[in-house]
Order: structure tokens, then sequence, then C-alpha cells
């Protein structure tokens, strides 16, 4: 199981919105203040954006929740995300090499394959099952 805590910035009909309230980046050393992951963690922080995740226990904005997710859902959505429009983009190309299409159909073909990628992984509907506790 994949863990993190994270704090109820609203909730409704059963739906929590969360942010994460660790720190992105490491940190775990006596130089993050130097480190290059540590600051660019810092960087990606402000956009954050809140993820919708069900709720059965009754939470109220600001309460600490536990949420969690499994390995194998994390590897599926890894590969779904990653996987899937690389393995498209290069078949893409390969086929536009294949035709004799040269370098920029090539380059066509890798971006009509990324870009094919990424819309099944969308269409899918698949999305991770996150399971929320409340922290006493």
């Amino acid at each position: 199981m994949i863990s993190a805590p994270v704090r109820v910035v609203s909730s409704a009909d059963g739906i929590a919105q969360v942010l994460p309230t660790e720190k992105s980046g490491c940190g775990g050393c006596a130089s993050s203040s130097s480190c290059g992951v540590s600051g660019l963690g810092k960087y990606f922080a402000h956009g954050r954006k809140t993820i919708a995740v069900q709720c059965d226990a009754n939470v109220r904005e600001g309460d600490e929740l536990h949420l969690s997710m499994s390995e194998g859902d994390l590897l599926k959505a890894g590969l779904l995300a990653y996987l899937l429009p690389t393995v498209l983009a290069l078949a893409g190309a390969g086929i536009a090499a294949a035709f004799g299409l040269g370098d920029i159909g090539a380059v066509l073909g890798a971006a009509n394959g990324m870009a094919l990628g990424f819309l099944l992984g969308r269409w899918t509907g698949w999305a991770p099952q996150m399971s929320a506790q409340k922290l006493k």
C-alpha cells in the first residue's frame, strides 16, 4: 500500500477534495536547502490541484485524512499514462518509416501515435482506487 497524509479542502455528498500535507521534494537530508531535487519540488508545489476522493467518513474542511492506494493501481496508472503513448509513438514513427515517408513523416507518425496513446488512456476512464481514512 502506498499512502500519504492529506488535508480536506472541501467535502460534499461523500466526495472530499484533498491536498497533500507533506512538502514536495525529499527534504530527507541536511543539504535540502542546496539540493536540486528539493528545489524542484518546491517549484512544482505551487500549482498543486486538489484530488477528489470518495470518503464515507463524515469529514469537514481542515480534517486530516490518510490516503492510500495499492501498488498495482499505481503501476497500472503509470503504464496507461506513460508506456502506452510511448509505444504508440514508436509504432507511428516505425509505420511512417516503413512507408518511406522520411524524417518528417516519422515525426508526424510519432506525434499521431503519442496523441492516440493519450486519447486512449483518457477514453478508458480508468482511475486508481484510493481509500481515505480519518486520522485521529
